[in-house]
């Protein structure tokens, strides 16, 4: 499994048009192969948002982030973030029905956008975990 906890903060003034985009992309992602959860959140804190994305496995999410829908948004999600911190997170075993974190290998005959986001996306699994 692959699960992140993406902690966005927006720029002033951009929360509306983050709120449609984040909610174009929730709904072009539900019917992807693999997904468990994928959400949005709001933070106490004023422009900080959070998105709890958990796919099948860790090709699964580099699928989802070289998807069409999401390639096309990655432009406007530049321009509206002022930071991102992907926090990769690992189920509570008997407190979760999510399974632990695997990375795998980059497939055979990947194209380059999938090399490049499966070196970018790498999991990062705690050593404690």
């Amino acid at each position: 499994m692959a699960t992140i906890l993406a902690h966005i903060q927006i720029h002033p003034g951009m929360e509306a048009d983050f709120e449609k985009l984040s909610a174009e992309l929730y709904a072009a992602t539900q019917g992807e192969d693999g997904k468990l959860d994928y959400q949005y959140w709001r933070s106490q804190t004023p422009g900080l948002y959070y998105c709890l994305l958990a796919f099948a496995d860790f090709n699964t999410f580099i699928a989802h982030q070289t998807s069409p829908h999401h390639e096309s948004a990655s432009p406007q999600l530049q321009k509206m973030m002022a930071s991102i911190n992907l926090e990769w997170v690992d189920p509570v075993t008997g407190a979760s029905s999510f399974p632990a974190t695997n990375p795998q290998a980059l497939p055979d005959g990947a194209d380059e956008l999938t090399a490049q986001y499966h070196q970018l996306f790498a999991a990062q699994i705690a050593d404690w975990w």
